[in-house]
């Protein structure tokens, strides 16, 4: 490692050094250098702006590479920490995307991840205090925890729990700091469970129809961090998504993204604009979505934003008379 950032650091050098080394060269040594005509002077001028090129370009190099390498590095965090989620999680569809308020990264406080379990389809989607590159450890902590616990722990509370634990273990006493974090489970028939500590509902778009409404909706709990987890903690009942529904979560950033007026993002219209055509594509919904974000805004948005879209592609198959009827003949038999 060493001997790299050595071998870097000559090769900075190396490329001024080469243009210097020509500047002089030609002074000392070429006659038309020695001359004070006006076109000597002009060949001398045409020589050292040449240098002077030489050199910006050879001290602008390094930086470039530096930046390229940072950029690089990113986009390997950005692998890490908000994976790519896959395309289908147990009969649903899946997609998902980002706004970070920090014009050089591609990731900020916002955080999300589904998975497939045991006791159906988990999903978090959480937002940390703050924007840009600061929170990004606590959004690894609590993506960390999340994605053991949801398969570990039987009931959502526990899961809940162990981001809780996670949490306090990472910000080591520090208060101030918080995470608005939505659990959901979403189970083989549809039935969706929730527990939300200060986290937008998610929107349910209804199929082939402009519908749009909160899911649940209830008053939720006050945000990871600043308090404890009540001791009763049962996961709420939010009705189902039947097949062809499609559940829109999002971050604080989206609702609260304003245009030059300080009008804000009309989720719910864009929305049941969405709806309104056909049966929404997840990819196509988060796509338009961000697209809508960035025509709002003009490119200038304060706050992370992340957007998470799960459509209910199973579909029940019908019982077979046939089948029954055979079963039957065979068990009388």
């Amino acid at each position: 490692m060493i001997r790299e950032k050595a071998r870097a650091r000559v090769a900075s050098f190396a490329l001024p050094a080469m243009w210097g080394a020509v500047a002089v060269t030609y002074k000392l040594t070429c006659p038309l250098a020695q001359q004070n005509g006006l076109g000597a002077r002009i060949a001398s001028s045409a020589v050292f702006l040449a240098v002077g090129t030489g050199l910006i370009a050879g001290v602008r190099r390094g930086p470039l590479r530096e930046l390229a390498r940072f950029r690089e590095i990113a986009r390997a965090a950005q692998r890490v920490l908000l994976r790519p989620l896959p395309p289908r999680l147990d009969g649903l569809a899946v997609a998902a995307g980002q706004l970070s308020a920090h014009r050089n990264a591609d990731v900020g406080g916002d955080l999300y991840e589904a998975v497939a379990t045991d006791h159906g389809v988990r999903v978090v989607m959480g937002d940390v205090r703050g924007h840009g590159l600061a929170p990004i450890g606590t959004a690894a902590a609590v993506l960390g925890s999340f994605r053991e616990a949801a398969h570990d722990e039987r009931e959502l509370c526990g899961v809940l729990r162990r981001l809780e634990r996670a949490l306090r273990r990472h910000l080591g006493g520090a208060d101030e700091e918080f995470v608005t974090v939505l659990l959901l489970e979403i189970r083989d028939d549809g039935s969706v469970f929730a527990l939300n500590c200060g986290h937008p509902w998610p929107y349910r778009l209804g199929r082939a129809s402009a519908v749009v409404d909160r899911l649940c909706g209830a008053e939720p709990l006050p945000p990871l961090g600043p308090f404890p987890l009540p001791e009763s903690l049962p996961a709420r009942y939010c009705g189902r998504i039947r097949p062809g529904e499609v559940l829109l979560l999002h971050t604080d950033g989206v609702e609260d993204a304003r245009d030059a007026d300080g009008r804000f993002f009309p989720l719910h219209r864009t929305l049941t604009e969405a709806a309104s055509a056909r049966t929404p594509d997840p990819d196509e919904l988060v796509d338009s979505l961000r697209g809508a974000l960035l025509r709002h805004t003009g490119g200038r948005y304060g706050d992370d934003m992340a957007l998470l879209a799960l459509r209910n592609d199973r579909h029940r198959v019908p019982r077979q008379s046939g089948a029954v009827t055979k079963s039957r003949t065979s068990s009388g038999s």
